[in-house]
């Protein structure tokens, strides 16, 4: 099942993409989008609902979203190409809920912002509350994924000593969905291609297969440190090709035009804007 929520900011409604790929309003059906009311939707019938036939916005696909947990150098040819070593367990980081931005909202650059990156993720959404979950049960606290630009400040991130939280957390810098796409509908999440394009030029092409720590061992790790709650977004890493890791570098300029995918789980397109 693919759930969205669409409408102006603040004001968003759920949704559902149907087998036709058709718009369809769960108003009455569902009051929100979020991990707990998954279960009620199984056995709705799509067919039921009206269909939006008006062009619409899409918000964040899940609301009540608590945490944003990042992990960091997960893919050995981003690593690489950072100039770092592969790590030996997963880097841990956050994002703040205020970073959040819908799938084709602008990217706001912040005022000193001068090494604005991109970084096409899989995100994970969690439906069951899990603590010390065992690898081999943690894919079962998966409520379903969607797309997430991890988009980042390279100078703030290299800041001092290294302040990965204040590179990656402007406000828009989030930008989730289109939808969320349920985890029965998921064969495999190590078998995704993800690309990411800038102004039409193909930037990075990678697939999940090559992450370092997969999906099930990131929830497992993450949990011996901290619950996870329902609604809590994990962030799963980035392939190679982000501007910084380019010779000479390449970074986001205002008016600039990115489109994010991932197989099954939709497209995002959104447009660089200039601070406030």
């Amino acid at each position: 099942m693919k759930l969205v929520r669409f409408g102006d900011p603040g004001r968003e409604r759920p949704g559902l993409i149907d087998g036709e790929g058709r718009l369809r309003d769960l108003v009455g059906r569902l009051d929100a989008v979020d991990a707990a009311a998954l279960a009620g939707l199984r056995d709705i019938d799509s067919s039921t609902l009206p269909v939006v036939e008006d062009e619409v916005r899409f918000g964040v696909p899940v609301s009540g979203i608590g945490k944003i947990v990042c992990i960091g150098l997960n893919y050995a040819d981003h690593a690489a190409e950072a100039g770092l070593e592969r790590p030996v367990e997963p880097i841990v980081f956050f994002k703040p809920t205020t970073s959040l931005n819908g799938p084709d909202d602008p990217i706001r650059m912040l005022r000193d912002s001068r090494h604005c990156d991109w970084e096409v993720e899989l995100a994970v959404v969690i439906g069951r509350r899990c603590h010390e979950v065992p690898e081999a049960a943690a894919l079962d606290h998966v409520a379903g994924y969607c797309i997430a630009n991890d988009v980042s400040e390279r100078k703030f991130q290299a800041k001092g000593s290294g302040q990965w939280v204040l590179g990656k957390s402007g406000d828009t810098w989030c930008p989730l969905g289109p939808w969320l796409v349920t985890a029965d509908e998921v064969a495999d999440p190590q078998n995704l291609r993800l690309t990411l394009d800038v102004n039409g030029k193909r930037m990075q092409d990678g697939t999940t297969a090559d992450m370092i720590f997969p999906v099930a061992h990131l929830v497992h790790f993450v949990s011996r440190f901290m619950s996870l709650e329902p609604g809590d977004v994990m962030l799963t890493g980035t392939p190679a090709g982000v501007g910084s890791g380019r010779r000479p570098p390449v970074y986001l300029q205002p008016g600039d035009r990115l489109r994010l995918e991932i197989d099954g789980l939709g497209a995002q397109r959104s447009e660089v804007i200039g601070p406030l």
